[in-house]
């Protein structure tokens, strides 16, 4: 992995991070690549993720704290909000306040969305059923 550090920056590049979804016999659905460690960051989380066309992510989730923000960098799809369903397409942004559970659906051409918002251990509920 590229990796830079200065006192002020550090410097990765999200593909060479590791995908977690792989780790974990995902590689069907998704790709995860969680890039705290690689970047060094004290509060802000980043993801990068891939769904592969037509599939849904492997669990819904939601926070206590932390309110993130997804970026479709490429593809497009939907994603579960509570009880509402929104379209998504490529370069749309989307907030999701902490309490509101979620899960993405890439449509026909897949989805790569760039998440990001604050780190709070142990903040995540994972939500198996959600969407189903």
């Amino acid at each position: 992995m590229s990796d830079e550090q200065s006192g002020g920056y550090t410097h990765v590049n999200l593909l060479e991070v590791e995908d977690l979804a792989a780790r974990f016999g995902l590689s069907e659905i998704t790709e995860a690549r969680f890039a705290n460690e690689a970047l060094a960051t004290e509060a802000t989380g980043v993801c990068l993720q891939r769904l592969r066309p037509g599939r849904k992510q492997p669990f819904g989730h939601r926070h206590e704290q932390a309110e993130e923000v997804y970026v479709v960098l490429e593809g497009g799809g939907r994603v579960r909000l509570d009880d509402d369903t929104v379209e998504l397409r490529r370069f749309d942004a989307l907030r999701v306040a902490p309490h509101v559970a979620r899960r993405f659906e890439a449509g026909p051409d897949g989805m790569t969305i760039l998440v990001f918002g604050p780190r709070y251990p142990g903040d995540g509920e994972r939500l198996p059923d959600f969407w189903a």
